[in-house]
């Protein structure tokens, strides 16, 4: 790991995800999580806020680097619900079948290598009736728009963490075993080949 990737690159990809607009789309999606709960991509905790502390028993997060883990500023103890982090990736989650009713997974999709081993492993851990609740950033509807995108793309992947701009989020979940529920998108307010954004729930089919 360079001094970019350990140093610079974690700074901005927080930066990044805190900005207003995306913080108001984790208001609208992290409520609807509920029982045990699965956070895939827990970055420094921005979505730990917004938890419905009436509905969440006992959440379990997840993140490949403890580093970025580190820069949040919450005291665990201080949670109305049971926490636990561990150090791992969303293709190899290290949690038993069929044992969370929520999987959350928020700006994430876009960086993970494998997305077709990821959902195997969301598929394992969800239990039959849980739900996967999801908001993403991707492939956007207009031509124009996903030119850029894709002609963007291999070098805002190498500087951005592995970040994609033109993931196809619907058709990557439904793909992988899973019906998605009540889909809305928009463009945020920002840079438009970064900014559509896909955001609902589904559950497995």
């Amino acid at each position: 790991m360079g001094l970019y990737d350990k140093y610079v690159l974690p700074k901005i990809i927080d930066s990044a995800c805190k900005q207003k607009p995306n913080m108001m789309q984790r208001e609208k999606v992290i409520p609807l999580a509920g029982g045990n709960v699965l956070e895939i991509g827990i970055g420094s905790g921005l979505n730990l806020p917004f938890y419905d502390k009436e509905q969440v028993k006992h959440l379990m997060a997840i993140d490949p680097s403890v580093d970025i883990w580190n820069k949040n500023k919450f005291d665990p103890n201080d949670f109305p619900f049971d926490f636990e982090f561990a150090q791992a990736f969303a293709e190899d989650i290290p949690s038993d079948n069929n044992c969370f009713d929520s999987v959350v997974i928020t700006y994430t999709l876009c960086s993970i290598p494998d997305t077709n081993k990821a959902f195997e492993e969301i598929r394992r851990v969800l239990k039959p009736n849980g739900k996967l609740v999801f908001c993403e950033h991707g492939k956007a509807p207009d031509k124009a728009i996903e030119k850029w995108q894709n002609l963007i793309n291999p070098v805002w992947k190498r500087f951005g963490g592995g970040c994609n701009l033109n993931r196809d989020i619907p058709l990557i979940i439904e793909n992988n075993g899973l019906k998605i529920n009540g889909l809305e998108t928009m463009y945020l307010p920002g840079w438009k080949p970064a900014s559509f954004n896909y955001w609902g729930t589904a559950k497995i089919n």
